[in-house]
């Protein structure tokens, strides 16, 4: 779609935005809570595997959510990822066991598997080409109010109540993100009925090669976030913290407000120019977290990770759809967060392996994400030297 007349808020990207915040706020919101349930399930070492496994999942089921996406459709892809957090949820507490527990934690990954990628490749169907970048600014937005909400409502409901009244809670914002699909009407064009041999994956239908230059600065810009998912309820804890969702609400608050102009500027300036600077911020957020000693502190960090995040969500995104073509956009998608997931699983499998409750090694593993997303910024800065040196050649 490039038509520049056509118009960004429209109810259907009105409808989507309030499913994804819906679906973010409704697995989000067990993050902070998780860690100490686990312990009281007598798996505290298997920490890092709250993350990690979901991830996993998530990693493992992009290529059929990318295939499906771009086979059957928009709206039924969606439609699966929130109907798994549904019934997990409800799932939680019947199986009250780490083992239990931790085949949930695989299960649940499948809805971010899921719905995500056939999101993206939505927004990009209703929006025009030259404004992806500010469109999925603004679900980006909704999504990461999901996030700002859903812990601090989480740790709330479970102060109040009990961890098992959350895991209830969770199922029923799933069921409102999917009351709301039932609305929305499917973009792709002749989309085909669902039958079992589109689960066959070939080798080629895995990766959308075109979009890797995005996708290696995704992954290792997104290690830092495994490790903030693992490390930061007992991080914060042992600074002050009281409510665990604390941090996370800061840190998407300031993501929320970056992001009303952060895709409009990658639009107008270039994803590049935009990355860089988020990637920066990184670095300076995950020093900051790490070198914290106070509450204050924390936050400081917090809000700085906060803007670059905010920043860096939706160039990247948007990097991502520019490298595609249409016909493999749900491909291209799925890629993105493959790579996504690659980097949150690999960072909380560090995080885990490193900290062993152990609190004094938790500012070394923050500063091993700082490095993580060095070396993204050392890449781009490279990829950018070799394209400009090739054009140079080319003219000569």
């Amino acid at each position: 779609m490039s038509d520049t007349n056509t118009p960004l808020y429209t109810v259907p990207f009105a409808l989507l935005c309030s499913s994804s915040l819906l679906f973010s706020a409704s697995f989000n919101m067990l993050i902070p809570e998780l860690p100490a349930y686990l312990s009281s399930l007598g798996g505290a070492e298997y920490k890092g595997l709250i993350i990690a496994l979901f991830t996993l999942t998530a990693g493992i089921s992009r290529p059929f959510s990318g295939k499906l996406t771009d086979t059957i459709g928009r709206v039924p892809v969606m439609a699966v990822g929130s109907i798994v957090c549904f019934v997990c949820g409800f799932l939680y507490p019947v199986l009250g066991t780490i083992n239990g527990f931790l085949f949930l934690r695989l299960i649940h990954g499948f809805s971010t598997g899921f719905k995500p990628t056939a999101t993206a490749a939505y927004v990009a169907d209703i929006v025009p080409a030259k404004r992806w970048g500010e469109a999925l600014g603004i679900h980006g937005l909704c999504f990461s109010t999901g996030m700002a909400i859903g812990p601090a409502i989480g740790s709330l409901i479970t102060s109040y109540y009990s961890i098992d009244v959350l895991f209830y809670c969770s199922s029923a914002f799933a069921m409102l993100s999917i009351v709301i699909l039932l609305n929305m009407k499917e973009t792709l064009k002749c989309p085909q009925r669902f039958k079992f041999s589109l689960l066959r994956i070939s080798r080629k239908e895995i990766i959308e090669w075109r979009v890797l230059p995005a996708a290696f600065v995704i992954l290792l810009s997104y290690l830092g976030y495994g490790i903030l998912l693992t490390l930061v309820p007992d991080w914060g804890a042992h600074l002050g913290v009281k409510n665990k969702g604390l941090f996370f609400m800061t840190f998407t608050i300031s993501s929320l407000l970056i992001r009303f102009i952060a895709g409009k500027i990658s639009d107008n300036y270039g994803r590049i120019s935009v990355i860089k600077v988020a990637l920066v911020l990184l670095c300076v957020s995950f020093y900051l977290i790490g070198h914290a000693h106070s509450v204050t502190g924390l936050l400081v960090g917090s809000i700085v990770y906060g803007i670059a995040g905010g920043i860096l969500s939706p160039a990247t995104n948007a990097w991502t759809i520019d490298l595609s073509h249409f016909e493999h956009r749900g491909k291209a998608m799925a890629t993105m967060y493959i790579a996504l997931e690659a980097g949150i699983g690999l960072g909380a499998l560090l995080a885990g392996w490193m900290y062993k409750d152990i609190i004094s090694m938790v500012p070394t593993i923050f500063y091993i994400g700082a490095g993580a997303s060095l070396l993204a910024l050392i890449y781009v800065f490279v990829r950018e030297s070799r394209l400009f040196s090739s054009k140079s050649t080319a003219k000569i």
